[in-house]
């Protein structure tokens, strides 16, 4: 059997039972299994796996997972994340759509402390969310609002996504996380704007605090300030010494997270049942992402056993003749399609050790096309009709918030979107110059 075939029938197969309901890496790691072991027998199939498991225990940027996902899970069982919004609220209250904007400002500052987008979408969807209905905000827009600002958690530094790619890539983690602070601040930035413009245009969408609500001492202002900006001292206290190159990586992701720890202990809220909490919930998300990674590695190595990726590469290139950028544009093309029944650690995956050696082939930056990839990942967590970030926010919105009102809320974000990669794709330097002016490169 032609090892072409083969390949195909290994995807095709794999899509097969991922579409059955099949979780990730079980579907994944069985195909690479079962195909290893009828190419190669016992011997090569078991040293497959076995390599696999090796390269993944001695890859030590792994570390960085457990601590940041501890690190964010800390600041939101403590609700040290709700002193955040609750500055916000105060502050921007007398703005129009100022709530959703500080929204937006509470979504980029959980990325920064989490990595996830899930734990953005948690956050926001109990704290926010009720409190801009309360106050009379548009629900179709507050919902595309906490749906957008959520997706920047697989963008904004430390993303957990993009400790996946430059593992599967084999690209310095430091490198893709100052790629995506540009972009992202510009996406979160193009939000804003968005919310301002449309409130001016129509102010019931986004109502202005009553005088009521604003008005408190300064004093209390002022406390509201320092308790607010805690997580952003908590994130410069452990990316400034990163960024100077005083320490590594992991260094700094355990200095994030001890200064999570002793801020929840010196406000008193460590308590027995969040500590219980947030290392339950690392454990099982840290686990849950090494089993992905194990199960890629496996399938990776058998796709480069077999020849894949430079059968692709020859399709593409010579037998349909097309040209780099129109060979880019329908791998983002092709992820926005997986995205619409796949999550991003699962599209990694699957496509990552087919598409990354391509991208490499053309003469395309690998950095800046983890940052593209990223943010398409972000475009088709909210695209109908079964983006991942929609399905969260129906298990999560309250009972007056319809599936319709969730799939008319993401249109204009998703726009917003799409003209933020178009940049990044015309002016990669949004994505490099960062890396570059740091690293020297």
């Amino acid at each position: 059997m032609p090892y072409e075939l083969i390949a195909t029938l290994m995807f095709s197969t794999m899509m097969l039972m991922l579409l059955t309901g099949q979780r990730v890496f079980g579907a994944i790691g069985f195909i690479a299994v079962v195909a290893a072991l009828l190419l190669w027998g016992d011997r090569g199939g078991f040293d497959i796996g076995f390599a696999a498991a090796m390269k993944l225990m001695k890859w030590y940027p792994l570390l960085t997972l457990p601590m940041f996902i501890f690190m964010g899970y800390v600041l939101s069982e403590s609700k040290i994340a709700d002193d955040l919004y609750k500055m916000f609220h105060v502050w921007m209250g007398g703005l129009r759509g100022g709530l959703a904007i500080g929204t937006i400002g509470l979504m980029v500052l959980i990325s920064a402390m989490n990595g996830l987008s899930v734990a953005g979408m948690a956050i926001g969807a109990t704290i926010a969310l009720p409190e801009l209905l309360k106050r009379g905000y548009d629900k179709r827009m507050v919902t595309g609002v906490i749906q957008a600002g959520s997706s920047l958690g697989i963008l904004v530094p430390p993303s957990v996504v993009l400790v996946l790619y430059a593992m599967i890539a084999r690209q310095p983690v430091g490198q893709l996380w100052l790629a995506g602070v540009v972009p992202g601040l510009m996406m979160a930035t193009m939000f804003i704007a968005y919310i301002a413009i449309r409130c001016r245009i129509n102010p019931s969408l986004g109502p202005v605090l009553s005088a009521e609500d604003r008005d408190m001492p300064r004093d209390e202002k002022l406390r509201l300030l320092r308790a607010g900006l805690l997580p952003i001292i908590i994130f410069a206290v452990m990316m400034v010494p990163f960024v100077n190159g005083w320490t590594s990586l992991v260094e700094s992701s355990a200095i994030g997270a001890l200064a999570a720890f002793v801020a929840a202990v010196i406000k008193g809220r460590m308590t027995r049942e969040v500590f219980e909490n947030s290392v339950r919930n690392t454990l099982g998300i840290t686990c849950m992402f090494m089993w992905i990674i194990l199960a890629a590695l496996a399938f990776g190595a058998v796709f480069d056993g077999l020849g894949a990726v430079k059968a692709i590469e020859n399709l593409f290139t010579e037998q349909l003749n097309l040209s780099p950028w129109m060979i880019l544009i329908l791998m983002q093309l092709s992820f926005i399609l997986m995205g619409t029944f796949l999550d991003d650690t699962a599209m990694l995956v699957i496509v990552a050790p087919l598409y990354v050696p391509l991208v490499g082939a053309l003469g395309f930056d690998l950095i800046w096309y983890g940052i593209l990839y990223t943010i398409t990942t972000q475009i088709a967590y909210m695209t109908p009709p079964f983006g991942y970030n929609l399905f969260l926010m129906r298990a999560m919105a309250p009972p007056e918030i319809s599936l319709r009102d969730i799939y008319g809320s993401i249109t204009p974000f998703v726009l917003v979107m799409v003209l933020a990669l178009t940049l990044v794709m015309i002016f990669p330097g949004l994505a490099t110059w960062l890396p570059e002016v740091v690293y020297g490169n």
